[in-house]
């Protein structure tokens, strides 16, 4: 019987909120900024930031819990054959495209959000969602 690893709940939590960082800091910071029409001033402390990174780790822990319910219910399924690395980065695939991808796509079509902006977070999504199942299908 499969159960849901709250230590593995957590790492990928962390683990996404690190990729989160390099997506948004050094490794392509610079674009999203320009992409988010952010102008930096050079006043921005880090401790500033504090409640929203608090808020972005529980978003993460809650999304990571959820995608080991479906990887649960998934695993148990016979559609998939049972768990394993294939079937927590189908998971994450499902949840990504079929919840996350077509829904901050209503951004896009009805309040005019940049198309690029929204590429370039689905992009990132999509790396953080499938770290995420692989980590829980470990």
């Amino acid at each position: 019987m499969f159960s849901i690893n709250l230590m593995l709940v957590v790492i990928a939590a962390i683990v996404a909120f690190v990729l989160g960082f390099l997506f948004h800091g050094p490794v392509s910071g610079k674009l999203w900024m320009k992409l988010a029409n952010i102008h930096p001033t050079g006043n921005e402390k880090l401790k500033d930031m504090v409640p929203q990174l608090l808020w972005n780790f529980l978003s993460n822990l809650i999304t990571a819990y959820a995608l080991s319910v479906v990887y649960l219910l998934a695993s148990t399924s016979t559609l998939l054959n049972g768990g394993g690395l294939q079937t927590g980065i189908i998971c994450a695939l499902l949840v990504w495209f079929g919840f996350l991808v077509t829904s901050s796509s209503i951004e896009v079509i009805w309040m005019g959000r940049s198309a690029k902006l929204w590429l370039f977070e689905s992009a990132c999504s999509l790396v953080v969602m499938v770290a995420m199942g692989v980590i829980i299908s470990i």
